[in-house]
């Protein structure tokens, strides 16, 4: 399968390839395993700068999209939109959570107050 791949060259390949490998290695049939990919250039391509040109900040991102939408993926996948909206959704959901902790572990509250002069 040639998803993730196709408009990808050079360095960024090499980006590419983690999460590539996740969904081309994934126990599904062949006409899920194209609407998953499908989903996961076409999130891609929507979400890819916010992420900069950082090789390393887009191949973990890619490989947490691409287990998005693997989490979310069934054998009776076909509709890339909800697929891919979906995933988006786990994946915004997951960065939320992530950033309402602190290096510690405490939860930081959700609104930051400001202070006054």
């Amino acid at each position: 399968m040639l998803c993730c791949r196709a408009r990808q060259s050079g360095p960024f390949k090499l980006a590419a390839m983690k999460a590539s490998k996740l969904i081309d290695g994934a126990s599904f049939g062949p006409d899920v395993l194209k609407a998953i990919g499908q989903a996961f250039d076409e999130a891609w391509e929507e979400i890819a700068s916010n992420f900069g040109s950082d090789l390393k900040d887009m191949e973990t991102a890619r490989v947490k999209l691409a287990n998005a939408v693997l989490s979310i993926a069934d054998e009776d996948t076909r509709n890339v939109e909800v697929l891919k909206r979906a995933a988006l959704q786990r994946m915004a959901l997951d960065y939320r959570r992530r950033d309402m902790l602190d290096f510690t572990g405490e939860r930081r509250p959700t609104h930051m107050s400001r202070e006054t002069n």
